[in-house]
C-alpha cells in the first residue's frame, strides 16, 4: 500500500510539474494533448476505518470498502469524429495494476445519440453503477446490492440445503463440497467494482428517453474477461426524464453464472448454462435547489442445481433496498444518509426453512467538505446488523479524502 501510494502521489506530483503555474499545485482538470485527441485523468482516494471484523463492507476484492487505497488513470484516444478507444487503469491496497475498463466506443452517427462500444464496457445494469467512483458517491460505504458479498459463489455449489445453510453471514469466505474446494469470497448480487466485457449499444431520444443493451461474457455478480461457461448475459436498462431534476429507470439482465466446472461437477455433463442469474432493478432520483434523493431496488434470483437431500428445490433469491439523500449547507459543505437492507428467501434444511443468508440492514450518515473544487474530505459513521453469521453488529466511523483531475 505504501509503494502504490507513493507511486500515485509522485504521478500526481510531476503532472502538476509539467503544467503552468496555478495557484493550486495540483493539477485541477484532465490533461489534453496531441491537438486534443488524447485526454488524460484520474482519480486518487484514501479511506480509513477500523477493523471490520463482521466483514460487512468486504468487496468481492477481498478488500474493505472503508480502508481502501485507490488510484486510476483513464485515458481517452479520438480518432476522428467516429472512433473513440477509452480505457482505466486502477490498483487497490497496492495489488497489480489492472484495466477497469477498455473498449472501443463507434459513432456512425456524429450528429445522433447513437454509439456502440465493445470491450471492457461500463455497467448496463442499474443506477449505482454510474455513482460507483468515490468522487460521486454521497457517503464513503456503498449500498449492499453493489457490494455485500453473499455465500454464493460461481466456481463451487452447495451438494445440498444443509451445506448451504452453514454458510450463511460467511460470504467473505464461504466454502462448498462441489466444484473448488478452497474457501473464496461470495458474490454480491451486482458488483460495483468490476467491469464486464461485451458489446453494449446505447441510444437517446433527444434529453428525455435513454436506453441501453448489452451482451457481455460474465454477469451482475460476476462479470468476466474471459468466458468460463458456455453463455452469455444479455443486459438492459431505459430511463426516462419526464421533468426537470427526475430520473425513472428500469434494468433487467439474465446469463449463467456457475462455471461449467462447477456445473459438470454437480450434475455432469449437458447441463451447461442452465444455472442463470436473473436481475430486475428499478431506481428514482429527484434534485431541487440543495437537495438531492436516490432510491433503488435490485432483485436477483440464482438457479442453483439440485443434487444432494434436502434438496434446494427453488431459486435463491434476494431483494435490496436502499434510499440516499445529500443536502448542500453551503457551497463546498454537505451532509448525507443512506439506509439500506438485503433480505433472502427461504430454503428447507434439516431444521426446516430458513433464509438461505442472513439479512442485514445498514445506516449511513455523513458529509463531504471540499478543500478545493477537486479536493475532497468526507466523513461517516455506518452501522450494521445481520441475523446471522460470526459477527452481527458493527458500528463503524471513516474519513475519505478524494482527489481527481
Amino acid at each position: 500500500m505504501k509503494l502504490a501510494l507513493r507511486a500515485a502521489l509522485f504521478a500526481v506530483l510531476a503532472l502538476g510539474h509539467g503544467r503552468p503555474a496555478h495557484p493550486q499545485a495540483l493539477p485541477s482538470e484532465p490533461i489534453s494533448f496531441a491537438d486534443g485527441r488524447v485526454t488524460v485523468g484520474g482519480d486518487v482516494s484514501i479511506s480509513v476505518a477500523p477493523e471490520d471484523t463482521g466483514f460487512f463492507n468486504y468487496t468481492d476484492y477481498e478488500h474493505s470498502a472503508l480502508r481502501l487505497f485507490h488510484a486510476d488513470v483513464t485515458t481517452s484516444i479520438g480518432m476522428g469524429g467516429h472512433f473513440a478507444v477509452l480505457g482505466e487503469m486502477s490498483t487497490e491496497n497496492g495489488d497489480r495494476l489492472e484495466a477497469y475498463a477498455l473498449y472501443l466506443r463507434i459513432r456512425p452517427w456524429i450528429d445522433r445519440p447513437f454509439d456502440i462500444q465493445a470491450g471492457r464496457v461500463p455497467p448496463t445494469f442499474g443506477a449505482f453503477g454510474r455513482h460507483a467512483y468515490s468522487t460521486d458517491n454521497l457517503l464513503i460505504g456503498y449500498p449492499l446490492a453493489y457490494q455485500y458479498l453473499t455465500s454464493l459463489r460461481a466456481d463451487a455449489l452447495p451438494v445440498n440445503a444443509d451445506e448451504l445453510l452453514s454458510m450463511r453471514g460467511r460470504g467473505w469466505l464461504s466454502q462448498f463440497s462441489l466444484g473448488s474446494r478452497e474457501p473464496a469470497a461470495g458474490l454480491p448480487l451486482a458488483t460495483a467494482f468490476r467491469w464486464d466485457t461485451g458489446v453494449q449499444v446505447h441510444a437517446a431520444a433527444g434529453p428525455m428517453v435513454d436506453a441501453t443493451a448489452a451482451v457481455t461474457t460474465g454477469t451482475l455478480s460476476n462479470p468476466l474477461f474471459a468466458d468460463d461457461n458456455s453463455g452469455r448475459q444479455i443486459a438492459g436498462r431505459l430511463s426516462v426524464h419526464p421533468l426537470a431534476g427526475l430520473l425513472i429507470g428500469a434494468s433487467a439482465a439474465r446469463g449463467p453464472f456457475v462455471s461449467n466446472t462447477a456445473a459438470r461437477g454437480a450434475v455432469g455433463d449437458g447441463h451447461d448454462g442452465e444455472f442463470t442469474q436473473t436481475a430486475f432493478g428499478g431506481d428514482i432520483e429527484y434534485s431541487h435547489a440543495y437537495y438531492l434523493v436516490r432510491a433503488e431496488t435490485v432483485f436477483s434470483e440464482w438457479k442453483v442445481p439440485a443434487v444432494g437431500t434436502p434438496v434446494i428445490d427453488t431459486p435463491l433469491r434476494a431483494l435490496a433496498t436502499y434510499v440516499e439523500g445529500r443536502y448542500k449547507v453551503r457551497p463546498g459543505l454537505y451532509v448525507a444518509a443512506r439506509l439500506d437492507h438485503l433480505g433472502f428467501n427461504e430454503v428447507t434444511g434439516s431444521l426446516g426453512p430458513q433464509t438461505w443468508e442472513a439479512p442485514v440492514s445498514r445506516f449511513e450518515v455523513g458529509g463531504g467538505y471540499s478543500i478545493q473544487r477537486n479536493l475532497l474530505l468526507k466523513v461517516s459513521w455506518q452501522h450494521n446488523t445481520r441475523d446471522g453469521g460470526r459477527v452481527t453488529r458493527a458500528t463503524l466511523g471513516a474519513a475519505q479524502l478524494v482527489f481527481w483531475f
